[in-house]
């Protein structure tokens, strides 16, 4: 239709306005006529829909009508029986009741037979248990004090070894710095000497010229400063005074520390002879190898720990086999070492005229 008229507007058969007319009408009988199919098509499925619920309502209201009189029906024939089981179970209850009592009799005579069973068990191997323990630390103690014994030994052993070492690296130092020491002091000696002799000439004629120079004063202050020798004589005594009073503060001061030092000292030797007492009443019953080794062991211990230490090492000290005493390489040291230093000092003495 729209495709016609337009084929008119074009031939210019008729006008634009007229177009737009009949345009305007066939819009409007189109929607005129879409509203009347609308309503039609609404009608028709309201009645559709109202019939089918009618339907639908009678076959549920059927539905529901008879299977609620069949549950009806089951649930009337539950109820009688159930009726009939009450009577059945009130007419058996004591039959049951006694079967019941029986049977839980017996169940709870097994459970307290073997409760009891479980109990014995367990107070066997709690008992086991607590033997295996006390044997396992019975050994790990035993142990422990043979290890601690082990260690002892080994110390004692350690301090022996230590000894003999000490002994052969002492005398093998002895014998080769002898000769060095020896030599060395041979030399410095002799240079000493040398620079001594020098040192008192040199003093002998310091000495000469200020007996001389004392003399030429005494006797220059009595021959020029008679009128002076009242005045002179008292700052003499005033300053021989005043070094009096300082040597006499000095002295006090001395005095005061060599108190002191002398009480410090008093109270370290003291101390020392009672460990030195101590150790010596200790060591007195062992030989001289076993007592040397034990004064070893008990050198680093305190005064008032050593009778424990010593109870301590003992029996291993007594166990150890002796060691062999060291051998006296130099003569030196029983006493011709001592003698040459003193005939030495003695001729020093000599060539300084003293």
């Amino acid at each position: 239709m729209i495709d016609a008229i337009s084929k008119l507007v074009e031939s210019g058969a008729i006008s634009e306005d007229v177009q737009k007319s009949i345009q305007e009408a066939w819009d409007s009988k189109i929607k005129e006529n879409k509203e009347t199919v609308g309503a039609e098509l609404r009608e028709e499925f309201a009645k559709r829909y109202e019939h089918d619920k009618a339907n639908m309502i009678e076959a549920i209201d059927k539905m529901m009508t008879e299977k609620l009189s069949e549950e009806i029906t089951k649930f009337v024939e539950d109820r009688k029986a159930l009726a009939q089981e009450k009577i059945a179970y009130k007419e058996n209850v004591g039959a049951h009741s006694a079967k019941l009592q029986e049977f839980i009799m017996k169940k709870l005579s097994e459970e307290l037979k073997e409760l009891h069973g479980d109990r014995k068990g367990v107070h066997e191997n709690f008992k086991k248990m607590e033997e295996f323990v006390v044997n396992a630390l019975a050994k790990e103690i035993k142990e422990f004090h043979e290890d601690k014994k082990g260690v002892v030994e080994t110390k004692v052993k350690l301090v022996a070894e230590a000894k003999k070492q000490m002994a052969k690296m002492k005398e093998a130092f002895v014998t080769k710095s002898a000769k060095v020491v020896e030599n060395a002091v041979n030399k410095k000696l002799a240079e000493e000497l040398k620079s001594l002799k020098e040192d008192i000439t040199a003093a002998r004629e310091v000495n000469f010229g200020k007996k001389i120079f004392e003399a030429f004063a005494s006797e220059y202050q009595n021959s020029y400063l008679n009128e002076k020798s009242e005045t002179a004589k008292l700052m003499k005594v005033v300053d021989e005074t005043t070094l009096k009073l300082k040597d006499a503060e000095k002295a006090v001061e001395e005095k005061k520390a060599v108190i002191e030092s002398k009480e410090a000292e008093a109270k370290r030797q003291s101390d020392l002879m009672e460990r030195k007492e101590k150790m010596a009443e200790m060591l007195k019953p062992l030989g001289k190898t076993k007592g040397e080794v034990m004064a070893q062991l008990l050198e680093s211990v305190q005064t008032d720990k050593l009778q424990a230490s010593f109870d301590k090492y003992l029996p291993h000290v007594m166990a150890e086999k002796p060691v062999a005493s060291t051998k006296q390489v130099i003569s030196e040291a029983k006493g011709d070492r001592a003698v040459r230093e003193d005939a030495e000092l003695t001729n020093i003495r000599k060539l300084a005229g003293i």
